[in-house]
């Protein structure tokens, strides 16, 4: 049952968004707890699980006010061992609970790889489809805050890899908000990437904001010469770079893909097929990253709409450095988004 009273802040936007009158103003970060606040009004099997999750409030203070609210139950604070709590979230979505396990940084959910690899996604498979793990596992991706190399990288498409689970990387303040109710009626492991840049991010959340579908891409932005395709922090950059090459009379359509596994092929060869010509913008490494598998699946299924190869804007190969001008540099902007989209043209780069 719930405890305490939430903070003053979180009173009044949860009220404004249960009454559907008006948008609502936040963050990301809002978004996100509002998310799980009402996850956990819905459904009191579910729980919070994670390093500082409570009396601090998160890591990125995602889940201020919650415990006050909930309790030290529901919200609970894990010690600095992601193999283990990561295993108890597991042990208890199976036991019939619906644990969301708040990940620091995608960095250290490698210490809890075993866990997600070996036992969350193919226990549906070794069981003969008898049981799954209704799981859903949190954390933050991506560089742009100085916080180094073991805090900063895109792993994500290191998890697209993965049969058994799903791989969600919500942009948008709707997203944030909506993908994690949807992710928790799903019967099998979800992992949701929300990158470190979003947090701050400012907007209006709709009055009608609710449950959305995780496994389709979102044409951002309508064009007619160019496919710029991403997700996560990078559709930002992504649709910058739009504005910019409108500015040249250069129409690019932005999907952001939203799911990485499973993709949502025909959203991006529709879009390949119309504007024939691609540009594949992601945070994480080129060499055998997310880029090169829709790079594949352009080739295989839209090779002969295609009048130019198709692009790829990646970080470089390189640990995330610390200095703000060297991350900055390392990673994509949508400088070189608008140099590989006027390549793919033969405009030049």
């Amino acid at each position: 049952m719930r405890k305490g009273q939430p903070d003053r802040l979180t009173t009044g936007l949860m009220q404004q968004i249960a009454d559907r009158s008006e948008p609502v103003e936040l963050s990301y970060r809002e978004a996100v707890r509002a998310a799980i606040r009402d996850a956990m009004i819905r459904d009191e099997r579910v729980f919070l699980m994670g390093e500082d999750v409570g009396r601090y409030g998160g890591c990125y203070a995602v889940s201020k006010g919650l415990q006050a609210e909930f309790g030290p139950e529901r919200i609970r604070d894990a010690p600095l061992a992601e193999s283990g709590f990561t295993g108890a979230g597991v042990g208890a979505a199976i036991a019939g609970m619906r644990p969301i396990v708040e990940l620091m940084t995608v960095n250290f959910s490698l210490l809890a790889l075993d866990q997600i690899l070996n036992s969350a996604a193919t226990l549906r498979h070794m069981s003969g489809n008898q049981f799954g793990v209704p799981l859903v596992i949190r954390m933050a991706t991506g560089a742009g805050r100085q916080l180094a190399a073991q805090h900063s990288h895109s792993l994500e498409g290191w998890y697209a890899h993965i049969p058994g689970i799903k791989v969600l990387a919500p942009a948008t303040l709707e997203d944030a908000r909506g993908m994690l109710w949807t992710a928790l009626q799903d019967p099998d492991p979800v992992l949701i990437f929300e990158n470190i840049v979003l947090y701050n991010m400012m907007g209006k959340l709709a009055a009608d904001a609710g449950p959305v579908e995780i496994a389709k891409a979102a044409v951002r932005h309508a064009g007619r010469d160019v496919s710029l395709i991403t997700y996560g922090g990078s559709l930002w950059k992504t649709l910058e770079a739009a504005s910019l090459l409108a500015a040249e009379n250069i129409e690019a359509e932005v999907i952001d893909l939203r799911s990485l596994r499973p993709l949502d092929d025909a959203t991006i060869i529709a879009s390949v097929s119309k504007t024939r010509r691609a540009v594949i913008i992601d945070e994480g490494w080129r060499s055998g990253g997310i880029s090169a598998e829709i790079y594949a699946r352009i080739v295989e299924q839209a090779f002969w709409e295609l009048d130019a190869p198709p692009g790829r804007v990646c970080s470089e190969e390189t640990p995330i450095p610390y200095p703000r001008h060297l991350e900055q540099a390392a990673i994509p902007q949508a400088s070189k988004i608008v140099a590989a989209a006027k390549s793919a043209l033969g405009r030049g780069g």
